[in-house]
């Protein structure tokens, strides 16, 4: 059947369209973001002891729930395993202290090559496992690697080891000032990579991956290459987190480093926050730490309070407390989403014009 041609709709002289990634918004929260980092990098000559001890936890507590996020909020991964690569991590910090003439420091690197070592033969087990599956089976083997840990008695078997000694020669400032840059580093270097990822064809992938595996194979999207990828990075980060956290605890033990909390804390988090953002970690940190503040004196009640608020927030606003904000604002700090601009003829305002709604829905780059 031969086709029938269509007229183009006629267009202003000089009109036309660009595309847009960033927003007026986005500009001032980058802005805003890196003078904050720039004040917090300067804490260890203004601040006391227990402030800067406050920040590094709360960086380490943003970087395990972005990892997450990026795992089951845009992956469609849904782990309650996460605690394996903190624990091989603290591990890492072990082995280099005890076993090996390295600085303590130079853990947190090596962390992340030796998790994302061992997460590529456990992704081939555990994408194997569907659905509900695929966390039972991830907490499953982050009890395997704890069950390993504390029967190996070099790193200390079941009661753990300290590592306090291998610090002693650090002076106190330096070594207070060097974790929290750590720190720093390392939640910046997690919302950056995750921003990055997802603004490009890999995250667009990996978007349409959550939505659905089937209809991403059918259009050529290379599904196992990615949710590996995704699987790895998170993997990477947690030990990276994991060596940092045991640097400032300087005890490590398997019930401790393997612990089933880490997933937990950092699931709640990102539920508070908004699932399937990246400003909903953020948002459910500092929430946690009001809370963590607030109901210190209160005993077991905090955890039940904690309990109560993610029941809450599951029930009635199940996009998380960004989430909540977004539908009724439309703000968006850090905007993943494509915008057409549309350039009029003979000067005046541009106009924004969205891409499909589809595309809004994923927040796909």
């Amino acid at each position: 059947m031969a086709s029938i041609p269509v007229a183009p709709l006629p267009a202003a002289p000089g009109a036309g369209f660009h595309v847009v990634r960033t927003t007026r918004t986005s500009r001032v929260t980058f802005a805003v973001t890196v003078a904050l980092v720039a004040l917090m990098a300067s804490m260890p000559w203004w601040a006391d002891p227990s402030t800067t001890s406050l920040v590094i936890e709360f960086m380490y507590y943003l970087a395990i729930a972005q990892m997450w996020n990026l795992l089951a909020g845009y992956g469609g991964m849904v782990s309650i395993g996460q605690q394996a690569y903190i624990g091989i991590g603290a591990y890492v910090l072990v082995w280099v202290a005890l076993q090996t003439g390295m600085h303590p420091l130079l853990s947190i690197p090596l962390a992340a090559l030796v998790s994302a070592l061992v997460a590529w033969p456990v992704s081939k087990l555990l994408f194997r496992l569907p659905g509900a599956y695929f966390s039972v089976g991830a907490w499953v083997v982050a009890e395997v690697f704890r069950l390993l840990f504390a029967n190996y008695t070099p790193l200390g078997g079941g009661t753990g080891t300290s590592i306090t000694a291998s610090l002693a020669e650090m002076d106190e400032w330096w070594r207070e000032a060097a974790l929290l840059w750590c720190a720093l580093a390392l939640a910046v270097a997690s919302m950056l990579g995750v921003y990055l990822l997802l603004r490009s064809r890999t995250g667009l992938a990996l978007t349409a991956i959550r939505d659905s595996e089937t209809a991403s194979e059918s259009m050529g999207v290379r599904v196992p290459r990615v949710k590996l990828l995704v699987y790895v990075a998170a993997a990477a980060g947690a030990g990276m987190t994991g060596a940092l956290i045991y640097l400032t605890k300087l005890r490590v033990s398997p019930d401790a480093a393997f612990s089933v909390e880490w997933s937990a804390l950092a699931i709640f988090i990102v539920v508070i926050g908004g699932i399937g953002t990246i400003e909903g970690p953020i948002v459910g940190a500092i929430v946690y730490f009001l809370l963590r503040w607030a109901l210190a004196d209160y005993g077991t009640a905090y955890m039940v309070a904690l309990g109560l608020l993610a029941m809450g927030i599951m029930l009635f606003a199940r996009r998380g407390v960004w989430g909540w904000v977004h539908a009724r604002t439309g703000l968006e700090l850090f905007p993943l989403r494509r915008r057409l601009v549309l350039e009029p003829a003979q000067g005046g305002k541009a106009k924004w014009r969205p891409l499909p709604s589809s595309a809004q829905d994923t927040k796909t780059p």
